[in-house]
């Protein structure tokens, strides 16, 4: 919950997207193999890479393995390129503590950014961590896996663009917004709709982008829309 400048900032890029990359195969790497993937999409021009939601610490890569070969990776990669990089290392956990002990790892490497799954961890351990996040210098990225299954039941389900609104306000400085091109649906004016409402401090009332209520979000900072399953 930095906000958009304050990432900006902190990463030195400006009047441009952020381009970045999720490691395939999403599962089967060794933690060795997997930061030589993100040393390769960094060294290769990428801002970032991540973890897809389903890494996080299975018998063949220990989340700890993996983050230590990932923070060697985005080193090398910084060293060699002169811009700062960076990997969403998944700190989603079945615990707060735990979650709170892997980004607390992450901070001790020196990587800049984490990422959590918001709904399948729950909104109350996406604050705690997005607390965290903010009292130690930390981004975090916001992942919005187990969406489909609230917002795609069109009788008794939720929009997300309701869920959308509800993270800015738990606290994250990322959040997949879908793309009308990649392999995930989604309708274009729906979707710009969703950045609005992620991005913008005020969004003016548009029925045609399914905001049907002006919104002023005062100085609640605003979370970078990405444009998630592929451009």
């Amino acid at each position: 919950p930095h906000g958009i400048q304050v990432e900006r900032d902190k990463l030195n890029k400006y009047g441009r997207s952020l381009l970045g990359c999720t490691i395939k195969p999403k599962l089967g790497l060794s933690a060795k193999n997997y930061g030589r993937a993100v040393y390769e999409c960094l060294r290769g021009g990428l801002d970032f890479t991540k973890d897809d939601e389903n890494v996080n610490s299975q018998p063949f890569m220990r989340w700890r393995d993996r983050f230590l070969f990932v923070a060697e990776a985005i080193y090398k990669a910084q060293a060699e390129t002169g811009e700062i990089k960076g990997h969403y290392l998944n700190a989603t956990a079945g615990t707060c503590d735990e979650m709170i002990k892997r980004a607390q790892c992450a901070k001790d490497f020196g990587v800049p950014i984490i990422m959590h799954d918001y709904l399948t961890g729950g909104f109350t351990a996406n604050t705690s961590l997005a607390y965290f996040c903010r009292d130690h210098g930390l981004l975090l990225h916001i992942h919005r896996a187990m969406h489909a299954v609230i917002d795609r039941q069109k009788i008794h389900g939720m929009h997300f663009r309701v869920l959308a609104k509800a993270l800015r306000l738990s606290g994250g400085d990322h959040l997949h917004s879908g793309t009308v091109v990649g392999k995930l649906e989604g309708e274009r004016e729906v979707t710009l709709g969703f950045v609005d409402l992620m991005r913008d401090n005020f969004v003016e009332k548009d029925r045609s982008r399914g905001v049907y209520f002006t919104q002023d979000w005062a100085s609640l900072p605003g979370v970078i829309p990405v444009a998630s399953g592929g451009i």
